[in-house]
């Protein structure tokens, strides 16, 4: 085999990776024959030259073999086991609707979800507002959980795709983030080590999204749909606006409130819903629960008016360790900040952008997020209530409620929404909410 240094210089030069001299390299970072200066230079190279298709299929599956990889086979489930993948936004809570909804269509969803990111929540810091939830369940709890309720959301493990863990902390303080083929290696490694039978992504686009432009959102969800499908999962991916918030909330508590509302009926928030049953038609229709997305889009949609999904919403935090009346009393249950207040528009007119991410931003400052990955977090403070692009607003119309703990925290935030907000009388783009779809056309 290669030296490491050897291999770094043939990507370095442009030239293509043979499959096993990726899988020496990865392998080489988890057992520590591969030191992390090189793994840093073996980022910058794939940065700086890219991969093929076939490069980033084998990057990906060694990274997955880095660890254990979760078998369902002795379980005989009666259905398909599936997941979904968002890019990270702004009260993109639809992870809270979609696993409940495409478990009350017979998927089964061990959805292995991740923490905030940057500006961007994180569904895991969502779940841990619910008192006693268990983000970390034993492997026995978690089976039983996926086989008797059909959707367990839980947090990776460390034994889960840890090459992905190692490289992803030295890309991170290399400048090597941004790389497609090392976004899709990372994002795939764990959803192939999960066991699935099928994927849906949902890749953000907009001011509020990682990729800002629909040019790089394409890109990437190109690369994760060719990626995933070449090593084996079937994968489509659709390509969502994230020029406004989601749903009228952003926060940790204030999201779990949103989402038990809409499963409920109490919210019928347009928007989110809309994304949750377009996802959600596409994994039915992956995993032969529908004979096509349009018919898998109906099926999500009766099982969140029925009320179908939201019970299996309740037995899944019951069974996680969370309170058994959360769909019920879900203000009693969820923490709340002790200073709810207005920001008001200050001007009339339409608003006409909103910067999405300076939105994100301000919940993180709330200590709604984390500036480091050591920080913890407060899980009451948030914004309600956003106000959506084209909205007619007069001077004392709410841009937003804010939720916070001080007086303080509530300037901060009031000062930066009202920058986020442009208000004036040209009309606002009109952003469609799934801008494509992608599939595998190799």
């Amino acid at each position: 085999m290669d030296l490491p240094q050897e291999i770094i210089r043939k990507k370095r030069d442009g030239r293509a990776l043979e499959e096993a001299e990726i899988g020496f390299l990865i392998a080489g970072l988890v057992d520590g024959r591969v030191t992390g200066m090189q793994a840093a230079a073996f980022a910058m190279a794939v940065f700086l030259n890219g991969m093929s298709r076939a490069e980033a299929v084998a990057l990906t599956r060694a990274m997955t073999r880095s660890g254990s990889v979760m078998n369902w086979n002795d379980l005989a489930l009666p259905g398909p086991v599936l997941d979904k993948h968002s890019t990270g936004g702004v009260g993109d809570l639809v992870s809270l609707i979609l696993a409940p909804a495409v478990a009350a269509c017979g998927g089964f969803v061990p959805m292995i979800s991740g923490r905030g990111l940057g500006h961007t929540g994180g569904t895991l810091d969502k779940l841990e507002a619910i008192p006693g939830y268990s983000t970390r369940p034993d492997p026995a709890l978690l089976r039983k959980v996926v086989r008797e309720i059909g959707a367990a959301i839980i947090g990776q493990t460390e034994d889960l795709a840890p090459a992905d863990k190692r490289l992803y902390a030295i890309r991170d303080v290399t400048a090597t983030v941004e790389s497609i083929p090392l976004i899709t290696a990372s994002i795939l490694s764990k959803k192939l080590a999960a066991g699935l039978e099928g994927l849906v992504m949902d890749v953000k686009t907009g001011s509020g999204a990682f990729m800002a432009s629909r040019e790089d959102s394409r890109a990437l969800a190109e690369s994760i749909v060719a990626v995933a499908n070449g090593a084996g999962l079937r994968t489509t991916a659709l390509i969502t606006d994230m020029n406004q918030p989601l749903a009228p909330a952003a926060g940790n508590a204030v999201e779990v409130m949103n989402a038990v509302q809409n499963l409920v009926g109490t919210r019928k928030d347009r928007r989110l819903l809309d994304v949750a049953i377009a996802l959600g038609g596409e994994m039915l229709a992956i995993g032969g629960l529908a004979a096509s997305p349009g018919e898998g889009r109906g099926k999500i949609a009766a099982a969140i008016e029925s009320g179908r999904a939201a019970e299996v919403f309740g037995k899944m935090v019951a069974a996680l360790g969370g309170p058994s009346d959360l769909m019920e009393k879900p203000a009693t249950r969820l923490p709340s900040a002790p200073l709810i207040r207005p920001v008001l528009a200050g001007k009339a007119g339409l608003i006409g952008a909103i910067d999405t991410r300076a939105i994100g931003l301000s919940v993180v400052a709330m200590g709604g997020g984390r500036t480091r990955a050591e920080d913890s977090i407060d899980h009451a403070v948030g914004l309600t209530d956003l106000a959506g692009l084209g909205a007619r607003v007069e001077s004392d119309t709410p841009l937003a409620l804010v939720h916070a703990r001080s007086d303080a925290e509530f300037e901060a935030a009031r000062r930066t929404i009202r920058a986020a907000y442009s208000i004036g009388e040209a009309a606002a783009p009109d952003f469609p909410l799934i801008a494509e779809r992608i599939t595998d056309s190799a």
